[in-house]
């Protein structure tokens, strides 16, 4: 009869452990689409905003998309998301931003 793989404490997260909440491996790459209207000064406020929370983040990839009409823009950002606490901390900051409408 053969045994079952034993499993070592230190192969289970225990109950302090971030990855138990979280499917992302961290670090990683991570996306972050950001809407509002198309104003002066909307890219720059989300690109500071992901500066703060990523200070290796290269805004040299940032995409940008218009609406259909052209008075929104979608600002994909992505960042090296380094725990969830710090995805979190970015969505509340862009969220509550005056000039974001939708983070998603």
């Amino acid at each position: 009869m053969t045994q079952p793989p034993s499993v070592l404490p230190s192969d289970v997260p225990s109950a302090t452990d971030p990855r138990k909440d979280s499917l992302i491996e961290y670090p990683s790459s991570f996306p972050i689409k950001v809407m509002g209207q198309k104003v002066d000064g909307f890219v720059h406020a989300v690109t500071e905003l992901a500066h703060r929370f990523d200070p290796t983040f290269d805004a040299s990839t940032i995409e940008l998309r218009d609406s259909r009409a052209g008075n929104y823009l979608g600002v994909t950002i992505t960042i090296t998301a380094t725990s969830r606490e710090q995805l979190d901390d970015l969505y509340r900051a862009l969220s509550s931003h005056p000039m974001v409408k939708v983070v998603l």
